[in-house]
Protein backbone atom coordinates (compact mmCIF):
# COMPACT_ATOMS: atom_id res chain seq x y z
CA UNK A 1 0.00 0.00 0.00
CA UNK A 2 1.10 3.64 -0.67
CA UNK A 3 1.74 6.50 1.90
CA UNK A 4 -1.73 7.52 1.84
CA UNK A 5 -3.55 5.39 4.31
CA UNK A 6 -6.01 6.87 7.07
CA UNK A 7 -5.92 5.33 10.04
CA UNK A 8 -8.89 5.62 12.93
CA UNK A 9 -9.13 3.03 15.67
CA UNK A 10 -12.71 1.68 16.86
CA UNK A 11 -12.41 1.21 20.69
CA UNK A 12 -15.66 -0.54 21.07
CA UNK A 13 -14.93 -3.21 18.25
CA UNK A 14 -17.29 -3.70 15.17
CA UNK A 15 -19.78 -6.55 15.08
CA UNK A 16 -20.69 -6.51 11.08
CA UNK A 17 -19.59 -4.85 7.97
CA UNK A 18 -23.49 -5.66 6.68
CA UNK A 19 -24.93 -2.56 6.14
CA UNK A 20 -28.26 -4.04 6.90
CA UNK A 21 -26.48 -4.15 10.74
CA UNK A 22 -25.10 -0.66 10.42
CA UNK A 23 -27.47 0.45 13.64
CA UNK A 24 -24.58 2.43 15.01
CA UNK A 25 -21.58 4.74 14.22
CA UNK A 26 -19.17 1.77 14.88
CA UNK A 27 -21.15 -0.03 12.09
CA UNK A 28 -21.85 2.78 10.33
CA UNK A 29 -18.38 4.42 9.21
CA UNK A 30 -17.17 1.05 7.70
CA UNK A 31 -20.13 0.83 5.74
CA UNK A 32 -20.36 4.22 4.29
CA UNK A 33 -16.81 3.59 2.90
CA UNK A 34 -17.64 0.32 1.21
CA UNK A 35 -21.12 0.95 -0.04
CA UNK A 36 -23.24 3.81 -1.37
CA UNK A 37 -27.24 4.82 -1.05
CA UNK A 38 -29.74 6.36 -3.70
CA UNK A 39 -29.35 9.67 -2.38
CA UNK A 40 -27.12 10.44 0.25
CA UNK A 41 -26.66 13.88 2.70
CA UNK A 42 -24.71 17.24 1.70
CA UNK A 43 -22.62 19.22 4.71
CA UNK A 44 -26.04 21.50 4.84
CA UNK A 45 -28.10 18.54 5.43
CA UNK A 46 -30.06 18.14 2.01
CA UNK A 47 -30.51 15.60 0.17
CA UNK A 48 -28.67 15.20 -3.29
CA UNK A 49 -27.96 12.56 -5.66
CA UNK A 50 -25.58 9.24 -5.32
CA UNK A 51 -26.22 6.29 -7.15
CA UNK A 52 -29.62 7.70 -8.43
CA UNK A 53 -29.12 10.89 -10.65
CA UNK A 54 -32.58 12.79 -10.19
CA UNK A 55 -36.33 11.42 -9.43
CA UNK A 56 -39.57 11.85 -10.33
CA UNK A 57 -42.52 12.38 -7.27
CA UNK A 58 -45.88 11.26 -8.16
CA UNK A 59 -48.68 13.85 -8.24
CA UNK A 60 -50.11 12.35 -5.06
CA UNK A 61 -46.72 11.86 -3.10
CA UNK A 62 -46.52 8.58 -3.45
CA UNK A 63 -44.88 7.00 -5.72
CA UNK A 64 -41.12 8.08 -6.17
CA UNK A 65 -39.36 6.91 -9.27
CA UNK A 66 -35.00 7.57 -8.89
CA UNK A 67 -33.35 7.47 -12.59
CA UNK A 68 -29.75 5.58 -11.42
CA UNK A 69 -26.35 6.24 -12.84
CA UNK A 70 -25.61 3.83 -15.61
CA UNK A 71 -21.38 3.49 -14.77
CA UNK A 72 -21.85 2.49 -11.10
CA UNK A 73 -19.28 -0.90 -10.92
CA UNK A 74 -19.32 -3.49 -7.95
CA UNK A 75 -16.42 -4.13 -6.25
CA UNK A 76 -13.83 -6.83 -7.98
CA UNK A 77 -14.71 -9.96 -6.29
CA UNK A 78 -14.94 -13.57 -6.44
CA UNK A 79 -18.53 -13.85 -6.70
CA UNK A 80 -18.33 -12.79 -10.39
CA UNK A 81 -17.37 -14.39 -13.19
CA UNK A 82 -13.81 -13.78 -13.68
CA UNK A 83 -13.40 -12.22 -10.25
CA UNK A 84 -14.93 -8.92 -12.26
CA UNK A 85 -17.40 -6.73 -10.84
CA UNK A 86 -20.38 -5.90 -12.97
CA UNK A 87 -22.45 -2.85 -13.54
CA UNK A 88 -25.28 -1.98 -10.77
CA UNK A 89 -28.67 -2.10 -11.92
CA UNK A 90 -32.57 -1.23 -10.39
CA UNK A 91 -32.64 -4.61 -9.42
CA UNK A 92 -30.27 -4.28 -7.30
CA UNK A 93 -31.70 -1.85 -5.35
CA UNK A 94 -34.65 -3.84 -5.25
CA UNK A 95 -32.58 -6.68 -3.84
CA UNK A 96 -31.40 -5.01 -1.17
CA UNK A 97 -34.08 -2.70 0.40
CA UNK A 98 -36.54 -6.12 0.29
CA UNK A 99 -33.36 -7.29 2.25
CA UNK A 100 -33.65 -5.15 4.89
CA UNK A 101 -37.60 -5.95 5.16
CA UNK A 102 -37.19 -9.99 5.09
CA UNK A 103 -37.80 -11.33 8.46
CA UNK A 104 -35.08 -13.97 7.62
CA UNK A 105 -32.36 -11.41 7.10
CA UNK A 106 -33.30 -10.64 10.79
CA UNK A 107 -32.10 -6.54 10.06
CA UNK A 108 -32.28 -3.71 13.07
CA UNK A 109 -33.01 -1.47 10.51
CA UNK A 110 -36.55 -3.08 9.94
CA UNK A 111 -38.46 -0.52 10.81
CA UNK A 112 -37.58 2.21 8.56
CA UNK A 113 -40.42 1.05 6.13
CA UNK A 114 -42.61 0.09 8.74
CA UNK A 115 -45.98 0.77 7.65
CA UNK A 116 -44.75 3.47 5.63
CA UNK A 117 -44.16 1.53 1.83
CA UNK A 118 -46.98 -0.34 -0.15
CA UNK A 119 -47.35 -3.57 1.32
CA UNK A 120 -47.81 -5.45 -2.21
CA UNK A 121 -45.30 -4.24 -4.27
CA UNK A 122 -42.85 -1.87 -2.51
CA UNK A 123 -39.98 -1.46 -4.44
CA UNK A 124 -39.86 -2.11 -8.25
CA UNK A 125 -37.24 -2.30 -11.07
CA UNK A 126 -38.89 -0.24 -14.08
CA UNK A 127 -35.40 -1.00 -16.11
CA UNK A 128 -31.76 -1.70 -15.48
CA UNK A 129 -31.71 2.36 -14.94
CA UNK A 130 -35.45 2.98 -13.40
CA UNK A 131 -36.33 2.27 -9.85
CA UNK A 132 -39.11 2.75 -8.05
CA UNK A 133 -40.62 2.95 -4.31
CA UNK A 134 -44.21 2.69 -3.67
CA UNK A 135 -45.83 4.02 -0.09
CA UNK A 136 -49.15 3.83 1.13
CA UNK A 137 -49.58 7.35 2.01
CA UNK A 138 -47.50 10.55 1.67
CA UNK A 139 -44.37 10.41 4.19
CA UNK A 140 -41.99 13.62 3.49
CA UNK A 141 -39.16 12.17 5.27
CA UNK A 142 -38.38 9.32 2.97
CA UNK A 143 -35.63 10.49 1.02
CA UNK A 144 -33.72 10.78 4.15
CA UNK A 145 -34.60 7.16 5.58
CA UNK A 146 -33.10 5.79 1.63
CA UNK A 147 -30.07 8.04 2.76
CA UNK A 148 -29.30 6.09 5.76
CA UNK A 149 -26.53 3.11 5.85
CA UNK A 150 -29.15 0.21 6.31
CA UNK A 151 -30.62 1.08 2.52
CA UNK A 152 -26.71 0.34 0.96
CA UNK A 153 -26.81 -1.33 -2.34
CA UNK A 154 -25.14 -4.68 -1.86
CA UNK A 155 -24.32 -6.99 -4.50
CA UNK A 156 -26.46 -9.94 -4.73
CA UNK A 157 -24.40 -12.57 -5.92
CA UNK A 158 -22.12 -11.57 -3.07
CA UNK A 159 -24.95 -12.08 -0.15
CA UNK A 160 -25.69 -15.51 -2.19
CA UNK A 161 -22.03 -17.02 -2.23
CA UNK A 162 -21.12 -15.99 1.53
CA UNK A 163 -24.32 -15.79 3.08
CA UNK A 164 -23.73 -15.21 6.97
CA UNK A 165 -20.09 -14.17 6.04
CA UNK A 166 -21.33 -11.44 3.68
CA UNK A 167 -20.70 -9.89 7.10
CA UNK A 168 -17.32 -10.29 7.22
CA UNK A 169 -16.85 -10.50 3.28
CA UNK A 170 -18.99 -7.55 1.91
CA UNK A 171 -19.42 -6.40 -1.71
CA UNK A 172 -20.35 -2.87 -2.60
CA UNK A 173 -19.71 0.15 -4.92
CA UNK A 174 -18.11 2.01 -2.61
CA UNK A 175 -14.92 4.48 -2.71
CA UNK A 176 -13.30 1.58 -0.42
CA UNK A 177 -13.22 -2.13 -0.95
CA UNK A 178 -12.55 -4.84 1.48
CA UNK A 179 -9.12 -6.12 1.87
CA UNK A 180 -9.04 -8.02 5.49
CA UNK A 181 -10.31 -8.35 8.31
CA UNK A 182 -8.39 -9.97 11.69
CA UNK A 183 -11.22 -9.83 13.93
CA UNK A 184 -9.99 -7.44 17.41
CA UNK A 185 -6.97 -6.82 15.34
CA UNK A 186 -7.44 -4.98 12.29
CA UNK A 187 -9.42 -4.47 9.26
CA UNK A 188 -8.01 -2.74 6.01
CA UNK A 189 -10.05 -1.28 2.22
CA UNK A 190 -8.16 -0.75 -0.20
CA UNK A 191 -9.14 2.38 -3.08
CA UNK A 192 -11.57 1.10 -4.78
CA UNK A 193 -9.76 1.92 -8.61
CA UNK A 194 -13.46 1.26 -10.08
CA UNK A 195 -15.09 4.17 -8.34
CA UNK A 196 -17.49 6.28 -10.13
CA UNK A 197 -17.49 9.79 -8.59
CA UNK A 198 -14.43 12.53 -9.50
CA UNK A 199 -14.08 15.65 -8.33
CA UNK A 200 -14.76 19.21 -9.41
CA UNK A 201 -11.55 19.41 -12.17
CA UNK A 202 -11.88 15.55 -13.02
CA UNK A 203 -9.98 13.79 -10.78
CA UNK A 204 -10.80 10.11 -9.50
CA UNK A 205 -12.01 9.93 -6.09
CA UNK A 206 -11.07 8.91 -3.41
CA UNK A 207 -7.72 10.21 -2.76
CA UNK A 208 -6.36 7.98 -0.12
CA UNK A 209 -4.96 4.80 -1.05
CA UNK A 210 -6.40 2.89 2.21
CA UNK A 211 -7.86 3.10 5.44
CA UNK A 212 -6.61 1.03 8.38
CA UNK A 213 -8.74 0.43 11.42
CA UNK A 214 -7.28 -0.88 14.94
CA UNK A 215 -9.43 -1.98 17.89
CA UNK A 216 -7.73 -0.97 20.95
CA UNK A 217 -10.39 -1.09 23.73
CA UNK A 218 -8.98 1.28 25.82
CA UNK A 219 -9.51 5.17 24.88
CA UNK A 220 -6.21 5.93 27.02
CA UNK A 221 -4.26 3.64 24.56
CA UNK A 222 -5.91 4.85 21.81
CA UNK A 223 -5.29 8.77 22.99
CA UNK A 224 -1.45 7.57 23.07
CA UNK A 225 -1.60 6.42 19.93
CA UNK A 226 -2.83 9.72 18.34
CA UNK A 227 -0.37 11.52 20.19
CA UNK A 228 2.29 9.24 19.08
CA UNK A 229 0.90 10.20 15.17
CA UNK A 230 0.09 6.73 14.54
CA UNK A 231 -3.53 7.48 14.29
CA UNK A 232 -5.12 10.73 12.21
CA UNK A 233 -7.73 11.39 14.42
CA UNK A 234 -10.25 10.27 17.01
CA UNK A 235 -13.67 10.81 17.67
CA UNK A 236 -14.72 12.55 21.26
CA UNK A 237 -12.81 12.46 24.20
CA UNK A 238 -12.85 10.85 26.49
CA UNK A 239 -13.52 12.64 30.34
CA UNK A 240 -10.09 10.92 31.40
CA UNK A 241 -8.17 13.21 29.23
CA UNK A 242 -10.18 16.32 28.32
CA UNK A 243 -8.79 18.37 30.74
CA UNK A 244 -5.36 17.98 29.70
CA UNK A 245 -6.36 18.81 26.00
CA UNK A 246 -9.11 21.60 26.55
CA UNK A 247 -9.88 24.64 28.30
CA UNK A 248 -13.47 24.68 30.18
CA UNK A 249 -14.65 26.88 27.25
CA UNK A 250 -13.83 24.52 25.32
CA UNK A 251 -11.03 25.21 23.48
CA UNK A 252 -7.44 23.90 22.83
CA UNK A 253 -4.39 24.51 25.53
CA UNK A 254 -1.49 26.29 24.37
CA UNK A 255 0.35 23.40 24.69
CA UNK A 256 -1.67 21.55 22.24
CA UNK A 257 -2.50 24.36 19.16
CA UNK A 258 0.75 23.77 16.71
CA UNK A 259 0.53 19.85 17.25
CA UNK A 260 -3.46 18.81 16.66
CA UNK A 261 -6.75 20.71 15.61
CA UNK A 262 -9.29 20.78 16.79
CA UNK A 263 -13.03 20.33 15.05
CA UNK A 264 -16.42 20.67 16.59
CA UNK A 265 -19.67 21.14 15.06
CA UNK A 266 -23.39 20.73 15.97
CA UNK A 267 -24.36 16.98 16.21
CA UNK A 268 -27.49 15.39 15.63
CA UNK A 269 -27.74 13.95 19.04
CA UNK A 270 -29.53 14.92 22.13
CA UNK A 271 -28.27 13.17 25.48
CA UNK A 272 -31.12 12.40 27.98
CA UNK A 273 -32.94 10.75 30.57
CA UNK A 274 -35.73 8.65 30.32
CA UNK A 275 -38.87 7.70 32.15
CA UNK A 276 -40.88 4.86 31.72
CA UNK A 277 -44.51 6.64 31.65
CA UNK A 278 -46.46 3.44 31.01
CA UNK A 279 -48.77 3.59 34.56
CA UNK A 280 -50.27 -0.21 33.76
CA UNK A 281 -46.50 -1.13 34.01
CA UNK A 282 -46.15 -2.87 37.46
CA UNK A 283 -43.38 -0.85 38.13
CA UNK A 284 -44.78 2.28 37.58
CA UNK A 285 -48.17 1.70 39.50
CA UNK A 286 -46.86 2.45 42.65
CA UNK A 287 -43.70 4.90 41.86
CA UNK A 288 -43.60 8.74 42.11
CA UNK A 289 -42.45 9.08 38.48
CA UNK A 290 -46.07 8.14 37.52
CA UNK A 291 -46.59 11.93 38.30
CA UNK A 292 -45.93 14.53 35.64
CA UNK A 293 -45.25 16.92 38.47
CA UNK A 294 -42.47 14.64 39.70
CA UNK A 295 -41.06 14.27 36.75
CA UNK A 296 -40.91 18.32 36.15
CA UNK A 297 -39.94 19.14 39.13
CA UNK A 298 -36.98 16.94 38.52
CA UNK A 299 -36.56 18.66 34.99
CA UNK A 300 -36.39 22.24 36.76
CA UNK A 301 -33.90 20.47 39.77
CA UNK A 302 -30.60 20.94 38.30
CA UNK A 303 -28.38 22.89 36.26
CA UNK A 304 -27.59 21.96 32.96
CA UNK A 305 -25.47 25.19 32.27
CA UNK A 306 -22.95 24.37 35.24
CA UNK A 307 -23.14 20.59 34.07
CA UNK A 308 -22.48 21.27 30.63
CA UNK A 309 -19.59 23.79 31.61
CA UNK A 310 -17.43 21.38 34.10
CA UNK A 311 -18.10 18.57 32.98
CA UNK A 312 -18.16 18.60 29.00
CA UNK A 313 -15.58 21.45 28.91
CA UNK A 314 -18.24 23.63 26.93
CA UNK A 315 -19.01 20.96 24.73
CA UNK A 316 -22.60 21.08 23.87
CA UNK A 317 -25.82 23.03 24.11
CA UNK A 318 -27.49 22.78 27.82
CA UNK A 319 -30.73 21.28 26.58
CA UNK A 320 -33.14 23.67 27.70
CA UNK A 321 -35.82 23.92 24.48
CA UNK A 322 -37.36 20.70 23.16
CA UNK A 323 -36.31 17.04 22.40
CA UNK A 324 -35.40 17.89 18.55
CA UNK A 325 -32.04 19.08 19.10
CA UNK A 326 -29.89 22.22 17.59
CA UNK A 327 -28.93 21.73 14.07
CA UNK A 328 -31.71 20.71 12.53
CA UNK A 329 -33.79 23.16 10.72
CA UNK A 330 -37.15 23.23 12.50
CA UNK A 331 -35.28 23.98 15.96
CA UNK A 332 -36.39 27.01 17.30
CA UNK A 333 -35.25 27.92 21.36
CA UNK A 334 -37.53 30.83 21.79
CA UNK A 335 -40.71 28.96 20.24
CA UNK A 336 -40.14 25.39 22.09
CA UNK A 337 -39.64 25.76 25.40
CA UNK A 338 -38.42 23.20 27.50
CA UNK A 339 -36.98 23.46 31.42
CA UNK A 340 -34.26 25.73 33.15
CA UNK A 341 -32.61 25.39 36.62
CA UNK A 342 -35.30 26.58 38.78
CA UNK A 343 -35.02 25.18 42.36
CA UNK A 344 -38.26 26.91 43.42
CA UNK A 345 -40.49 25.98 41.10
CA UNK A 346 -39.10 22.30 41.24
CA UNK A 347 -39.76 22.97 45.07
CA UNK A 348 -43.54 23.77 44.20
CA UNK A 349 -44.38 21.00 42.18
CA UNK A 350 -42.64 18.74 44.47
CA UNK A 351 -45.29 20.05 47.24
CA UNK A 352 -48.63 19.72 44.50
CA UNK A 353 -47.72 16.22 43.84
CA UNK A 354 -47.79 15.68 47.93
CA UNK A 355 -44.07 15.30 48.53
CA UNK A 356 -43.42 18.72 50.38
CA UNK A 357 -39.39 19.00 50.44
CA UNK A 358 -39.05 15.37 49.34
CA UNK A 359 -41.32 14.14 52.73
CA UNK A 360 -42.22 10.25 51.67
CA UNK A 361 -40.23 10.16 48.36
CA UNK A 362 -38.38 6.95 48.23
CA UNK A 363 -35.23 7.14 46.50
CA UNK A 364 -35.67 6.71 42.98
CA UNK A 365 -33.02 4.41 40.99
CA UNK A 366 -31.06 5.85 37.51
CA UNK A 367 -30.04 3.54 35.46
CA UNK A 368 -26.62 4.74 33.41
CA UNK A 369 -23.61 3.32 31.75
CA UNK A 370 -20.24 4.14 33.09
CA UNK A 371 -18.94 6.90 30.44
CA UNK A 372 -22.44 9.01 31.66
CA UNK A 373 -21.77 8.40 35.69
CA UNK A 374 -20.34 11.75 36.60
CA UNK A 375 -23.38 13.18 34.75
CA UNK A 376 -25.57 11.27 37.09
CA UNK A 377 -23.89 12.01 40.45
CA UNK A 378 -23.84 15.28 39.39
CA UNK A 379 -28.00 15.17 38.86
CA UNK A 380 -28.64 13.45 42.14
CA UNK A 381 -26.33 15.78 44.12
CA UNK A 382 -28.40 18.52 43.00
CA UNK A 383 -31.45 16.86 43.38
CA UNK A 384 -30.99 15.72 46.73
CA UNK A 385 -30.90 19.70 47.49
CA UNK A 386 -34.72 20.16 46.99
CA UNK A 387 -35.28 16.77 48.59
CA UNK A 388 -35.26 14.31 45.30
CA UNK A 389 -33.16 11.27 46.76
CA UNK A 390 -31.68 9.69 43.48
CA UNK A 391 -29.58 6.46 43.48
CA UNK A 392 -27.32 6.29 40.35
CA UNK A 393 -26.36 2.68 39.14
CA UNK A 394 -23.86 1.81 36.88
CA UNK A 395 -25.06 -1.07 34.44
CA UNK A 396 -23.45 -2.62 31.12
CA UNK A 397 -24.60 -1.20 28.20
CA UNK A 398 -25.84 -3.88 26.60
CA UNK A 399 -28.33 -4.73 29.70
CA UNK A 400 -29.74 -1.11 29.93
CA UNK A 401 -30.76 -1.73 26.39
CA UNK A 402 -32.26 -4.75 26.75
CA UNK A 403 -33.94 -3.17 30.64
CA UNK A 404 -35.53 -0.31 28.18
CA UNK A 405 -36.01 -1.91 25.46
CA UNK A 406 -38.03 -4.72 27.73
CA UNK A 407 -39.77 -1.69 29.70
CA UNK A 408 -37.74 -2.80 32.69
CA UNK A 409 -35.97 0.52 33.71
CA UNK A 410 -38.19 3.34 35.46
CA UNK A 411 -35.52 5.79 35.08
CA UNK A 412 -32.98 5.39 32.52
CA UNK A 413 -30.09 7.64 30.79
CA UNK A 414 -30.33 7.45 26.77
CA UNK A 415 -29.28 9.52 23.58
CA UNK A 416 -30.45 9.51 20.49
CA UNK A 417 -28.62 10.16 17.24
CA UNK A 418 -30.46 11.35 14.65
CA UNK A 419 -30.52 8.25 11.30
CA UNK A 420 -31.53 11.09 8.96
CA UNK A 421 -31.88 15.21 9.30
CA UNK A 422 -35.52 15.31 10.06
CA UNK A 423 -37.38 16.40 13.32
CA UNK A 424 -39.63 13.52 12.49
CA UNK A 425 -36.65 10.80 13.38
CA UNK A 426 -36.81 12.68 16.97
CA UNK A 427 -40.28 12.94 17.97
CA UNK A 428 -40.63 9.17 16.62
CA UNK A 429 -39.63 8.30 19.94
CA UNK A 430 -42.35 9.70 21.51
CA UNK A 431 -45.47 8.44 18.50
CA UNK A 432 -47.66 5.56 21.19
CA UNK A 433 -47.62 3.62 17.76
CA UNK A 434 -44.12 2.68 17.83
CA UNK A 435 -42.74 0.08 19.68
CA UNK A 436 -39.11 0.23 22.09
CA UNK A 437 -37.15 0.92 20.54
CA UNK A 438 -37.66 4.14 19.73
CA UNK A 439 -40.69 5.02 22.28
CA UNK A 440 -38.30 3.42 25.26
CA UNK A 441 -40.54 5.81 27.85
CA UNK A 442 -43.92 4.06 26.02
CA UNK A 443 -45.09 7.32 26.25
CA UNK A 444 -48.94 7.66 24.91
CA UNK A 445 -50.88 10.59 23.89
CA UNK A 446 -53.74 11.29 21.52
CA UNK A 447 -53.01 14.86 20.77
CA UNK A 448 -49.35 14.23 20.33
CA UNK A 449 -49.71 11.70 18.10
CA UNK A 450 -52.49 13.63 16.07
CA UNK A 451 -50.00 16.63 15.38
CA UNK A 452 -47.51 14.44 14.51
CA UNK A 453 -49.33 12.56 11.79
CA UNK A 454 -50.32 15.78 10.28
CA UNK A 455 -46.45 16.51 9.75
CA UNK A 456 -45.15 13.97 8.31
CA UNK A 457 -47.67 14.25 5.50
CA UNK A 458 -47.30 17.84 5.09
CA UNK A 459 -45.39 18.42 2.09
CA UNK A 460 -44.60 21.79 2.60
CA UNK A 461 -41.74 22.39 4.86
CA UNK A 462 -42.35 25.76 6.75
CA UNK A 463 -45.78 24.41 7.95
CA UNK A 464 -44.35 20.85 8.79
CA UNK A 465 -41.70 22.81 11.22
CA UNK A 466 -44.69 24.65 12.87
CA UNK A 467 -46.44 21.06 13.69
CA UNK A 468 -43.24 19.31 14.46
CA UNK A 469 -42.32 22.10 17.03
CA UNK A 470 -45.95 21.92 18.45
CA UNK A 471 -45.56 18.02 18.46
CA UNK A 472 -42.38 19.21 20.79
CA UNK A 473 -44.00 21.16 23.08
CA UNK A 474 -46.94 18.21 23.81
CA UNK A 475 -44.06 16.30 24.80
CA UNK A 476 -41.64 18.22 26.65
CA UNK A 477 -44.75 19.64 28.96
CA UNK A 478 -45.50 15.76 29.58
CA UNK A 479 -42.35 15.27 31.00
CA UNK A 480 -41.29 12.01 29.86
CA UNK A 481 -37.83 13.20 29.63
CA UNK A 482 -35.24 14.87 30.94
CA UNK A 483 -33.01 16.78 28.08
CA UNK A 484 -29.57 17.01 29.46
CA UNK A 485 -27.85 18.66 26.24
CA UNK A 486 -27.43 19.24 22.43
CA UNK A 487 -23.96 17.55 21.13
CA UNK A 488 -21.11 18.42 19.40
CA UNK A 489 -19.02 16.43 17.33
CA UNK A 490 -15.66 16.93 18.52
CA UNK A 491 -12.63 15.43 16.28
CA UNK A 492 -9.10 15.77 17.40
CA UNK A 493 -6.93 15.80 14.00
CA UNK A 494 -3.32 15.35 12.77
CA UNK A 495 -1.98 18.22 11.12
CA UNK A 496 -0.99 16.63 7.98
CA UNK A 497 -4.45 15.73 7.79
CA UNK A 498 -6.62 17.87 4.97
CA UNK A 499 -10.39 17.75 3.76
CA UNK A 500 -12.02 16.06 6.60
CA UNK A 501 -14.38 18.53 7.49
CA UNK A 502 -16.79 16.87 10.19
CA UNK A 503 -20.58 16.72 9.46
CA UNK A 504 -23.79 16.96 11.83
CA UNK A 505 -24.47 13.28 11.37
CA UNK A 506 -20.73 12.71 12.67
CA UNK A 507 -20.56 9.93 9.66
CA UNK A 508 -17.24 9.23 8.40
CA UNK A 509 -16.59 10.98 5.25
CA UNK A 510 -13.37 9.98 3.79
CA UNK A 511 -14.08 10.62 -0.44
CA UNK A 512 -11.38 14.03 -0.27
CA UNK A 513 -9.31 13.77 2.05
CA UNK A 514 -5.94 13.70 1.51
CA UNK A 515 -2.65 12.90 3.77
CA UNK A 516 -0.17 15.36 3.24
Amino acid sequence: MGKQVFHYNEYTGIASLDPAFAKNQSTMWPAHQLFNTLVEIDDSLNIKPSLATHWDISEDKRTYTFYLRNDVLFHNDACFPQNKGRKMVASDVVFSLNRIIDPKTASPGAWIFNGKVDTIQPFTALNDTTFQLKLQQPYQPVLGILSMQYCSVVAPEAVAMYGADFRQHPVGTGPFKFVVWEEGQALIFAKNENYFERDSTGNKLPYLDGIKISFKDSRATEFLLFRQGQLDFINELDPSFKDEVLTKKGTLRDMWKDKIELQTQPYLNIEYLGFLVDSTNPLIKRSPLRFKKVRQAINYGFDRKKMILYLRNSLGTPAESGFVPKGLPSFNDSLVKGYFYNPLKAAQLLKEAGFPNGKGLQPIKLLTISIYADFGNFIAKQLEEIGIPIQVEVVQKSLLFEMTSGSKAAFFRGGWIADYPDAENYLSVFYSKNPAPPNYTRYKSAEFDKVFEQAIKETNDSLRYVLYRKADQIAIDDAPVVPLWYDKVIHLVQKNVKDFPPNALNLLELRRTKIE
